[in-house]
C-alpha cells in the first residue's frame, strides 16, 4: 500500500523481490479502487508519507487501509506498517498517534534493543545500536492493547513493536536510502530550518550510513519475508 509517489517500497521491496515475494503495489493516491479484502494476497505492506494517519479529508482511502489492517491482524496475515504505515497500524488497532512536541526526528538515529526481541521473528537478529533513518512529525504515543515494544530510541520510545504473531510497525524507514531522504529534504527544507534542523546534515548522515541501513534492514525485510512465504505455504495446503 503506497500513499505517495515518493514513498516506495525502495529497499524493503527490493529484498522482498529477491526473496521470491511478488509485491502488488497500490498506488492509493492515484485514486484507483483499494482491494475489499486481502483474498489472494499472502502478505500486507503499508508504506510511508506525510499525511496525519487519520487526515481522511487528504487521503480518503485510508479508512480502507485501516479495515484491511484489521483484517491481516484479525486472519494472522503477515503485516508490516512502516512510519505511517506504523501508525496507522497502531491507529487502527487500539493506540494513539500525536504530533511530536519535541519537533520532527530527521536522519538516521542508533536504535536499542528491548527484552521482546531476543526472540521475535523478524527483528530478533538486529543488533544493538543499529542505525536508522528517521522522518517524521508525528509519532506513536500509546500502543495497542496487546502489543509488545521490540525496538526503541532516546528521542522516540516506540520505534518497532509487534501486534499478535503476524503483526509489525515501525516508525522509522528500512525501506529509505540517501536518495530518497534528499528528495524529502528538498521539499521540506523550510519547515526544517524553521524548526533548528539542517537539512543537508539530515541527508548526510543517512548517506554515511547507507551501507549499513541496506544490510541491517534488508537483513529484516528477508525475515518478514520468511513469515509471508510461510503464510503462502499454509494457505495453499
Amino acid at each position: 500500500m503506497q500513499h505517495e509517489e515518493d514513498a516506495g517500497p525502495g529497499l524493503v521491496g527490493e529484498r522482498l523481490s529477491e526473496s521470491g515475494l511478488r509485491l502488488d503495489v497500490v498506488r492509493a493516491w492515484e485514486g484507483r479502487p483499494l482491494p475489499a479484502d486481502l483474498r489472494g494476497h499472502a502478505g500486507l505492506l503499508v508504506l510511508g508519507g506525510s499525511v496525519g494517519c487519520e487526515d481522511d479529508g487528504a487521503a480518503p482511502w485510508l479508512p480502507r487501509v485501516r479495515s484491511l489492517v484489521r483484517q491481516a491482524v484479525t486472519e494472522g496475515t503477515p503485516l508490516l506498517g512502516i512510519c505511517l504505515g506504523g501508525q496507522i497500524v497502531a491507529h487502527a488497532l487500539g493506540g494513539a498517534v500525536g504530533t511530536r512536541r519535541q519537533g520532527p526526528e530527521v536522519g538516521t538515529v542508533p536504535l536499542r534493543r528491548l527484552p521482546a526481541v531476543a526472540d521475535d521473528p523478524v527483528f530478533g537478529a538486529v543488533p544493538d545500536g543499529a542505525p536508522a533513518a528517521q522522518w517524521h512529525w508525528d509519532e506513536v504515543d500509546r500502543l495497542p492493547p496487546g502489543a509488545v515494544p521490540l525496538l526503541a530510541g532516546d528521542d522516540c520510545p516506540y520505534q518497532a513493536f509487534r501486534v499478535g504473531n503476524a503483526a509489525w510497525a515501525v516508525q522509522f524507514h528500512p525501506e529509505t536510502g540517501g536518495d530518497t531522504v534528499a528528495e524529502w529534504a528538498t521539499a521540506d527544507a523550510e519547515r526544517l530550518r524553521q524548526e533548528g534542523h539542517d537539512p543537508a546534515a539530515a541527508v548526510a548522515s543517512v548517506r554515511a550510513a547507507e551501507p549499513e541501513l541496506r544490510t541491517v534492514w534488508g537483513a529484516m525485510a528477508e525475515s518478514w519475508a520468511t513469515v509471508v512465504r510461510a503464510r503462502a505455504g499454509r494457505s495453499a495446503s
